[in-house]
């Protein structure tokens, strides 16, 4: 097993921050809850094109083009980066292959655990028992050859490719909505019959949201064992080259579905609305990466030169599980008819706004907590469950 502890030599490059820590896992995981906010907000609006329709149409081609099928695949990767860093903490401290393998599972399962909660009492998009699950199942790849992690992620971007794509086909089969148009949205219910439809549906979800994050994962365990978001200055040629590459694949390959959802290309054939519908999920796992290494080159000088911006957001990335939870809380009280109700007033270009606003309230309580010296409520709580 490569050694993946940090060489002294490091911390006088600036790549360590001032607590320690290197930045663009931290950075990366606080961006990513931007993307979440950005994906998750609109699931809640009944119609996306209430409002200005140019405002809508603008947000709809960046939706198109960096948002669907992005959030997830950034998700993925750093979740499977975090694996292998927590694999090597233990291991460095004197723990064990056993003893740590058992320990990644049982956090693994307090993951499903607390996603189950997290879907039943607030919303039904909930990606925390999937990450969970996907652990417990995966947790053995830790230690598997290079090649085996890239066979496996290859084989399952087919079954993960051909879910998104159906669930990206559909709406523009039949209505030609934007992709997720009031999936998971109240309507007139109430929260007892919305609890009873989220407990038939979620096993199901649970399954077909293992499938889509698995090739995430494998490629973010392949990615930390090279130190690619440690070590950002030694991999910044590869980290420029991956970025260039990859996002302009997921660019080029979102276009169909763009052009489709925007009425430019009007009754594509048949077989080329399924390309349309394939190809954004499947280069969109290439769009989620190369987001990594954006962020991986952002966090070069951000570590030599900190400032208060991106110190607020490694504060959100070090606590992402608990400002995670908390989207889906601001999201419920705004739109649900429990809370404000606006699920019926808001278009797209208005979901994306109380998105962006949900992302700066949690940067900001991310920077009190850091302050404050707290972890955050959900860390801790994982931590006292999964660490006994």
């Amino acid at each position: 097993m490569v050694n993946h502890s940090i060489p002294a030599s490091t911390a006088r490059d600036g790549v360590l921050d001032s607590s320690g820590r290197v930045p663009a896992p931290d950075l990366a995981r606080g961006f990513m809850l931007l993307a979440i906010a950005f994906a998750h907000a609109p699931l809640f609006v009944l119609t996306l094109d209430r409002g200005n329709p140019v405002a809508n149409g603008v947000i709809n081609v960046f939706h198109n083009l960096f948002v669907n099928n992005h959030a997830r695949p950034l998700f993925a990767f750093l979740f499977g980066y975090s694996l292998v860093q927590l694999l090597n903490r233990r291991m460095e401290r004197g723990d064990d292959w056993v003893t740590t393998r058992r320990l990644l599972r049982r956090r693994g399962w307090w993951l499903v655990g607390i996603g189950f909660v997290h879907m039943a009492v607030l919303a039904p998009i909930d990606i925390l028992a999937a990450y969970g699950l996907s652990a417990v199942l995966l947790v053995g790849l830790l230690r598997a050859k290079d090649a085996t992690l890239l066979w496996t992620a290859g084989i399952g971007l087919v079954p993960a490719t051909a879910l998104a794509g159906f669930a990206t086909w559909y709406p523009m089969a039949h209505d030609n909505s934007p992709y997720g148009a009031g999936s998971i949205a109240a309507g007139a219910d109430g929260a007892w019959a919305l609890l009873a439809e989220r407990l038939q549906v979620w096993p199901f979800a649970l399954v077909t949201g293992v499938l889509m994050v698995v090739p995430g994962v494998l490629v973010g365990v392949w990615a930390a064992r090279r130190r690619l978001l440690d070590e950002p200055d030694r991999h910044r040629r590869y980290l420029r080259n991956a970025a260039i590459v990859t996002l302009s694949l997921s660019v080029i390959g979102a276009l169909p579905a763009g052009l489709v959802q925007l009425g430019v290309w009007a009754e594509p054939p048949a077989g080329a609305l399924w390309f349309a519908a394939l190809a954004q999920p499947l280069t969109g796992y290439a769009g989620g990466i190369g987001m990594a290494a954006v962020i991986a080159l952002i966090a070069i000088p951000a570590g030599r030169r900190p400032n208060r911006f991106t110190t607020a957001i490694q504060a959100l990335g070090r606590r992402s599980m608990s400002l995670y939870l908390f989207q889906s809380v601001v999201f419920v009280l705004v739109f649900y008819p429990y809370g404000l109700a606006l699920q019926d007033d808001l278009g797209l270009a208005g979901a994306t706004g109380v998105a962006a606003a949900t992302w700066a309230v949690s940067v900001a309580l991310a920077e009190l907590m850091r302050r404050a010296g707290y972890r955050g409520p959900a860390e801790i709580l994982l931590r006292r469950l999964a660490y006994r």
